[in-house]
């Protein structure tokens, strides 16, 4: 088996293991936030109001990894600097993100909303990040 080959693989593998690792930590903050802190995790969306629940919490923050994945693979392929361009494009993105919070219906939705955003970004933007290949 050739280098590459072994590389790729390893890269895949750190990369998998950090969306797992944010989805595992955006849960655990759900579950501290609404069963320990009872915050019902709620926000308005085209006028009617969406519960957040545990497995909504989950499948958001792996499509949010898996994005973010596909982003880098882009980067990559396509700028000279991609490590750094990720960083640029994921806090804004997070920047952007942080707007989806403030539809939280109380405060506590909205700080308890917000937290998960953070929390996804801070295991995601630099795990993925340290995978970029090296100019």
């Amino acid at each position: 088996m050739s280098n590459d080959v072994k590389t790729s693989r390893g890269v895949t593998g750190q990369r998998l293991v950090t969306i797992l690792v944010a989805a595992a930590a955006t849960a655990v903050v759900w579950v501290i936030v609404h069963l320990v802190f009872g915050v019902e995790l709620s926000a308005q969306s085209g006028g009617t109001v969406q519960t957040v629940g545990l497995v909504a919490v989950i499948l958001a923050t792996l499509v949010a990894g898996f994005v973010a994945w596909g982003l880098l693979v882009l980067l990559q392929r396509f700028t000279k600097a991609p490590a750094r361009n990720f960083l640029i494009v994921s806090a804004i993105g997070l920047l952007l993100s942080l707007g989806g919070p403030a539809g939280g219906e109380t405060t506590g939705a909205k700080v308890g909303l917000a937290v998960l955003h953070l929390v996804a970004a801070l295991v995601l933007v630099p795990g993925l990040a340290r995978t970029a290949e090296k100019p």
